[in-house]
């Protein structure tokens, strides 16, 4: 089995995104062109990662669906490999639970992954949040601080892009 990868050109602020794909499914998205980063993982799976457009087709495609305005839900199969433990109940749970245009607050998700409330919870949730492998598609994004947006692997203007592309955020002006 090999990880696939393909750098997928994104228009706004959002730049490009690396995707890495293996034969169970989407297992990376990285803010970037970042090769470097999937080989890493490719380390970590104990696979070989390979450029592979066909393998990576119905990702890419979904990802630019999705930030397009096109598409609201993703439709792919997820390989969880590169989380574990709490990490990956925590994602799993943002994934199912929490879907295009909603928002929960580090504290609330903390408590739905039975992490606890209060402070530590909420700020165990926020170190798993900037760890996510593959954010977009288990949308991180959607996790706000109690008191503000909060953090974002991929940087706050993004974040705010993202909320704003689901209709949580009034998009800024850009007088550019």
């Amino acid at each position: 089995m090999a990880l696939a990868q393909q750098v997928v050109p994104v228009p706004g602020p959002m730049g490009a995104l690396t995707v890495g794909v293996t034969g169970v499914g989407l297992a990376l998205v990285v803010f970037g062109d970042e090769p470097d980063v999937v080989l890493r993982a490719g380390r970590r799976l104990g696979e070989p990662v390979v450029t592979d457009p066909a393998a990576t087709a119905a990702a890419a495609a979904q990802l630019r669906e999705y930030v397009a305005g096109e598409r609201r839900a993703f439709d792919l199969e997820l390989d969880w490999r590169l989380t574990a433990g709490r990490q990956r109940t925590v994602l799993e749970v943002l994934f199912q639970s929490v879907p295009f245009g909603a928002t929960v607050s580090y504290g609330e998700l903390a408590a739905r992954s039975g992490l606890g409330g209060g402070y530590t919870g909420a700020r165990g949730v926020g170190s798993i949040m900037g760890s996510n492998p593959i954010p977009v598609v288990v949308p991180c994004h959607r996790v706000l601080a109690a008191d503000g947006l909060g953090g974002f692997g991929g940087g706050v203007a993004r974040k705010e892009w993202l909320l704003a592309l689901e209709g949580v955020l009034t998009p800024t002006l850009d007088f550019g």
